[in-house]
């Protein structure tokens, strides 16, 4: 059965192989059986690839096979985000199953039956039979056990299962073909590699005029509706959309009422004297508490901070009860013992010198001396650590929280540990990492404790959940349209809107609320309109009531649907018109015109600038910039032109050509091997758009 269970294993392995080297990206959301009332019908068809229906049954079917491959690997239920995903994997595996399998078809690609023998007893094993069939004590390939086990086939049941594995490494070996028949239309020319070469290694040093758009104020700038068009038409390509959905939406949280609070504290002032007397601390707490009991000792440092607090502990008390956070916890001492090492809580101040040299050290000696004698003098030492500490407790106060001995550098776990009560150490602690100046906020103690916890989670009631749901309720039953919606929770002070814009059909999060898969198939059921108004929706403790403001179809965004955006884009345009218009005025050198053209205008300067770089130090990346640079000759420079943040003119002050090279073949390589990915990649992506793919799982899932 050990052996089965392997085969499963790579079975998966060999499946998801191909969804891996397609490049999946998963989202997805929750379960939702074909009868829904959200469907508007009873059609089984979950949506369609390449001319090919697929029906609930048969995603169902692949989508148990990822769930299972991947529960089986991770030893556990898959969660529901994790289902989300799996999901999401089962549409990409369908879609390339069908598409690349119309491509091989085309093409005349296949796995022969004698080739698939070869992958599982041949010369060419494939490398899930390999993993499955490995020796358990060498690790190595053993074809005995193919054998072996093929033999069994009938008797142990697992024909079918074989069955499955050899389809699966068959459509694994078919992605091969395809993926290698793909990377052999590249190429790459001497002329190509060469010019990659020096773009590498080429390096030159630039002085640039800046700009920013920002040195004229937006409202200095007007944009008309005839120039957004202008502009959406000339880049329409960068607003190509998916299908989207926009809504107002209010939470409504089911959180504990002060009764509920009250009622707790009255369980829980009886729990604390039951406790105080039971013989059995572990099955009172197993019986009364949310966390089981743990019965390990533990040190001052690893103890709760409300009984840190309270040390030294007394054996046999009963602390509490503490509130946090909707908790409520009780804590009894059932034991106190002696440990080998002691714990101490400690604060420093650490002053690093600035480099390895006598002098430095000096210094910095002496500035922690300094520090020393000011605390000594009554300053705040926490605030002495937030001016003066260089590690990462300054901002804390120097806090190293508690720790047990022989944690810390010797000399400083030294000075700590032979200092007894709690106090300023009166002398600096010397370590590899500089001078320290320490503070000792808990003494020594090797005192360690086994607690008995019982802690509670306060809970709602159902009055409160009753009470919060008749909120939603009336709000979802009053609001017949947007306007009403928002007229309503105008009334209602203690309800805020919030938006969410062009949620897509097989999203799982909707601003901060996870697990928000049925408000986002309410937004794309057949039946609801721009102006509808939810039912109430119950998510993660809280009640969700959600109006329907937009739709957006899959195609180009509209001019409205991006004004913000647009707007954005045409005004830098406009500012970038005035910056040019005025630089170009100007005459003389860099520096000359920067200085005419007023403080916004910046000179920066820039070496070692690499053409494959596309981005200038202490600019940005300006790709527009580096290309003219490296088309200019040394001490010419360009005209003013339109930047990524802000309008330009680069001079080439110098450029250092790259060393020669006269064997480019491993140059060939590293852009052969780029290239083959991307044309793979690209033609799969082509693939799939090609397919004319309907996604309609939103209606199930």
């Amino acid at each position: 059965m050990a052996l089965i269970n392997k085969i499963r294993e790579k079975s998966g392995w060999a499946v998801g192989a191909i969804a891996i080297g397609l490049g999946v990206f998963v989202v997805g959301g929750d379960l939702l059986g074909p009868n829904s009332r959200l469907l508007g019908n009873n059609a089984n068809t979950v949506g369609e690839i390449a001319g090919e229906e697929i029906d609930y049954q048969e995603f169902d079917n692949v989508l148990q096979q990822v769930k299972a491959d991947y529960e089986n690997r991770v030893g556990r239920a898959a969660s529901e985000a994790e289902l989300a995903m799996l999901r999401e994997q089962a549409w990409n595996q369908l879609i390339f199953k069908i598409a690349l399998e119309k491509e091989y078809e085309r093409l005349g690609l296949e796995v022969t039956d004698d080739e698939l023998v070869d992958m599982v007893r041949g010369n060419n094993i494939h490398p899930a039979v390999m993993q499955a069939f490995a020796n358990p004590q060498t690790g190595e390939f053993d074809p005995n056990q193919v054998q072996q086990y093929l033999q069994n086939l009938d008797a142990t049941g697992t024909r079918d299962m074989w069955m499955g594995f050899e389809q699966s490494i068959a459509e694994d070996r078919l992605q091969s073909k395809y993926a290698n028949l793909i990377s052999k239309t590249v190429y790459v020319t001497s002329a190509e590699a060469k010019s990659f070469y020096q773009a590498q290694n080429s390096a030159a040093s630039l002085k640039v005029l800046f700009v920013p758009y920002d040195a004229i104020s937006d409202s200095a700038v007007s944009v008309t509706d005839a120039q957004l068009k202008d502009y959406y038409e000339r880049n329409k390509d960068l607003y190509k959309v998916e299908d989207g959905r926009t809504v107002e939406f209010v939470t409504i949280p089911v959180t504990a009422s002060q009764e509920d609070s009250s009622y707790y504290k009255q369980e829980i002032a009886t729990i604390t004297k039951q406790f105080a007397s039971t013989s059995n601390d572990s099955a009172f707490v197993n019986a009364n508490s949310d966390v089981p009991f743990n019965g390990t000792y533990v040190t001052p440092g690893d103890l709760p901070e409300e009984l840190r607090k309270q040390l030294p502990l007394q054996e046999g008390k009963v602390y509490g009860p503490f509130t946090n956070n909707n908790t409520v916890a009780l804590f009894k001492v059932t034991d106190a013992k002696t440990a080998d090492k002691s714990a101490a809580r400690a604060s420093h101040i650490l002053i690093r010198p600035e480099s390895d040299t006598p002098e430095a050290k000096a210094a910095a000696k002496a500035k922690a001396q300094d520090v020393l004698t000011q605390i000594k003098n009554g300053a705040d030492f926490a605030q002495m650590a937030v001016q003066h500490g260089s590690d990462g407790t300054a901002s804390r106060g120097g806090d190293l929280g508690w720790f047990p001995e022989g944690q810390m550098v010797g000399d400083f776990d030294k000075a700590i540990f032979s200092f007894n009560g709690t106090g300023l150490l009166p002398n600096l602690v010397e370590t590899e990492y500089g001078y320290h100046i320490v503070k000792v906020t808990e003494p020594k103690t090797n005192e360690s404790y086994k607690i008995a916890a019982v802690e509670r989670t306060i809970e709602p009631s159902e009055s409160t959940r009753d009470a919060a749901y008749a909120v939603a309720d009336e709000l979802a039953g009053t609001s017949g349209s947007t306007d009403e919606f928002q007229e309503n929770i105008g009334k209602n002070k203690s309800l805020v809107k919030e938006t969410s814009a062009n949620i897509g059909k097989n999203q799982v999060l909707v601003n901060n609320l996870a697990n928000a898969r049925e408000l986002v198939r309410w937004t794309y059921a057949k039946d609801t309109e721009v102006g509808d108004v939810s039912p109430v929706f119950e998510i993660n403790d809280q009640f969700v009531v959600a109006t329907l403001t937009g739709k957006r179809e899959k195609g180009y965004a509209s001019v409205d649907d991006v004004r913000e955006e647009l707007t954005a884009a045409v005004r830098d345009e406009l500012k970038a018109k005035q910056i040019m218009e005025k630089l170009q005025s100007q005459k003389g050198s860099l520096d000359q015109i920067a200085a005419a053209y007023g403080s916004d205008a910046m000179i920066r300067t820039a070496d070692n600038v690499t053409f494959a770089s596309a981005s200038i130090p202490g600019v940005g990346v300006e790709p527009v910039a580096v290309g003219k640079a490296f088309g200019l000759k040394p001490g010419a420079r360009t005209a003013p032109f339109e930047g990524q943040a802000g309008v330009m003119m680069v001079e080439l002050t110098s450029l250092n050509p790259a060393p020669e090279i006269d064997d480019l073949s491993n140059v060939k390589q590293q852009i052969l091997a780029t290239r083959a990915s991307r044309a793979e990649t690209k033609a799969f992506e082509a693939i799939k758009e090609k397919s004319e793919i309907k996604d309609n799982r939103v209606r199930f899932f």
